[in-house]
């Protein structure tokens, strides 16, 4: 039997969704149908992002928008013509790149298996187990999100299309700390750095099908020079990387979005290589993470920070919806600002207006902590919003910014007034910044309302801390209305409570005034 095979580029491994059908296909079908193709259809958001990640480089070099050596304004017009085409990536040039001899796209090749190190089958003594790749399978003591009928002691094989998801998610989610001991020359470690994208929320231009969606996708080269020939994707390298070695410097495109992993991998197959039965996982480099600036992440601004940690990715948080994150996209770069806009979304005012005016955002987030726990991945499809960006809709944008704010402060007036009113009423405390559980009950009932406002603001004129105020008593007195029977103290302090939020929800101008809405306010 010859040994086990797995090549992506034609193998039917990527989930793609077209209309109301979801179908598999093989990286060069996936590219030469991208112009019929919606979207990729993964069912794992961190592996989806990392995709998009992965495709967007092999983009840019069949289109030619990996030359850096290309000024910024024939970048564009070149971009702008390739939206244009209503036939898609040129299928010639498609399967000429795949074809390229020295790239190799097979999960299971003995010497260079895609995204892999085969050198860890000697270099690890012990290997991982197939649950330590799996998102969500016991493995050791990591948390278990779905037991169902997977456990350490009897793991089951994995389908091998559904392991290369879970490989990219590694490659960019994966965990820091302890991992399995490997040893490359004098150098012996067990211990791993975090991914690159590990606890971080995406932003991913969207257009009306994957084709334009993956042209979206593309940045233009904004640095000092860079050498045409020395920027390569793992794949697209001669062998892998020695671990001992400092890594070689972010270029652009290719190492900035696929060549940033600082975990090393293995996939054990099956006789026929339709499953993966093991891995190997450990740590790819024991040297520091060198700097860089992903394309679609926001990243918030702290000027009190030291000069090394002003500009930090935006972590993702399960609790909070994409809607608190729309300010972000829409204004333009300051240093002011706590936000700032992905890198992927600078360049969009040049694209046709048809284009523009139907570009949605996909977001993708992994709410981890910086170390081994997953709490929980989400995805959201924004509607159209680039029609209120800065630079076509200055007021909008700014309208929605101070919507935002404005939410965002009531939430805080609202987790103070329901926690001080908690502790006047009972005495008790969980803590100097929980708030008890009056605040985590109206805090819970407020976003939702906050959000259906925040939707109605945007279009109208009233003053958004007055309606927030308004959302904000309405939650209170929904999460505390059964406190009423039962505590004496309850009514007085929940009066000083609404009172504080109607304060709050005044005009600066006159901190006594109550605003409409606001003050005659009732669950």
């Amino acid at each position: 039997m010859p040994p086990p095979s797995y090549p992506i580029d034609s193998r039917a491994c990527i989930p793609v969704r077209c209309g109301t059908r979801t179908e598999y296909v093989g990286l060069r079908t996936l590219l030469v149908n991208a112009h019929r193709i919606d979207d990729l259809a993964l069912p794992l958001p961190p592996a989806q992002s990392a995709l998009y990640r992965n495709l967007a480089p092999i983009c840019a070099r069949i289109t030619g928008l990996d030359d850096p050596e290309m000024p910024l304004g024939a970048w564009l017009e070149h971009r702008k013509a390739l939206l244009n085409r209503t036939d898609g990536f040129p299928a010639q040039q498609v399967h000429a790149y795949f074809d390229t001899d020295k790239y190799v796209f097979d999960l299971f090749h003995p010497h260079r298996p895609w995204l892999q190190d085969a050198a860890l089958a000697a270099q690890c003594p012990k290997r991982s187990g197939i649950n330590a790749l799996v998102y969500g399978r016991p493995a050791g003591r990591n948390l278990a999100w779905f037991n169902g009928e997977h456990t350490d002691t009897d793991p089951q094989p994995l389908p091998t299309r559904e392991a290369l998801w879970h490989l990219l998610a590694h490659h960019s989610y994966g965990p820091a700390g302890r991992c399995r001991v490997r040893k490359a020359g004098s150098l012996s470690s067990g211990q791993a750095q975090a991914g690159p994208l590990r606890s971080t929320v995406s932003f991913h231009p969207h257009g009306s099908t994957l084709y334009e969606t993956l042209l979206l996708h593309q940045i233009p080269y904004r640095g000092d020079g860079q050498d045409p020939d020395a920027d390569k994707c793992p794949w697209e390298e001669p062998h892998a990387p020695d671990p001992v070695r400092v890594p070689p410097e972010v270029t652009w495109p290719g190492r900035l979005l696929t060549g940033r992993s600082l975990h090393a991998a293995l996939l054990i197959p099956d006789a026929d290589g339709e499953h993966v039965t093991d891995t190997h996982l450990t740590w790819a480099t024991q040297h520091p993470k060198l700097p860089a600036t992903d394309p679609y992440l926001v990243y918030d601004l702290d000027p009190a920070a030291p000069a090394d940690r002003r500009r930090r990715p935006r972590r993702a948080d399960a609790d909070r919806a994409v809607w608190r994150d729309l300010d972000a996209l829409l204004l333009a770069g300051d240093e002011h600002r706590p936000g700032c806009r992905p890198e992927a979304f600078t360049t969009l005012n040049s694209l046709p207006e048809s284009v523009r005016a139907r570009l949605r955002v996909r977001v993708c987030g992994f709410d981890q902590d910086g170390k081994v726990n997953n709490r929980i991945w989400y995805t959201a499809l924004t509607p159209p919003i680039w029609v209120w960006a800065q630079e076509h809709d200055a007021a909008k944008a700014t309208r929605i910014a101070h919507c935002r704010l404005a939410a965002e402060s009531l939430a805080g007036t609202l987790h103070k007034a329901a926690g001080r009113a908690w502790k006047e009423t009972t005495g008790r405390s969980r803590g100097q910044d929980s708030g008890g559980l009056w605040a985590r009950q109206a805090l819970a009932g407020y976003w939702p309302r906050a959000e259906r406002a925040f939707w109605q603001l945007i279009d109208d004129e009233r003053s958004a801390r007055g309606v927030f105020a308004a959302e904000a008593i309405r939650a209170l007195h929904q999460a505390t209305a059964p406190a009423l029977n039962h505590f004496h103290k309850a009514g007085p302090a929940l009066a000083r409570a609404v009172q504080a939020l109607r304060a709050a929800g005044a005009p600066p101008s006159d901190t006594r005034r109550q605003p409409a809405g606001g003050a005659h306010a009732q669950p």
